[in-house]
């Protein structure tokens, strides 16, 4: 028997196939659906717009995206600062 899963997990589960805006630290913000993390906890998205400037978006399909890279990240147009850090989420941060 497995054990039970975390709130961490479960809350991370209740993302997948939602659209997520990530931005990253070179200034590009990448718009796709969530399907998932590695246990680097690099992100994972498919259908994936690249934007570079406010109206310069571009289709790249799928992305892996390194955590160590993400500024910011939002959920349907919420931010996920406090997805990601624990607010929002309960007592237990997402990645903890």
């Amino acid at each position: 028997m497995s054990a039970p899963e975390s709130v961490a997990i479960s809350n991370l589960k209740a993302l997948l196939s939602q659209t997520l805006r990530v931005a990253i630290n070179d200034g590009r913000t990448f718009i796709g659906t969530f399907a998932g993390t590695d246990q680097l906890l690099n992100i994972l998205l498919v259908n994936t717009e690249e934007y570079r400037g406010p109206m310069m978006g571009r289709y790249v399909g799928q992305v892996m995206i390194p955590w160590k890279f993400v500024v910011s990240a939002e959920v349907a147009g919420k931010l996920a600062g406090g997805l990601f850090n624990g607010g929002g989420m309960g007592e237990e941060g997402l990645y903890t």
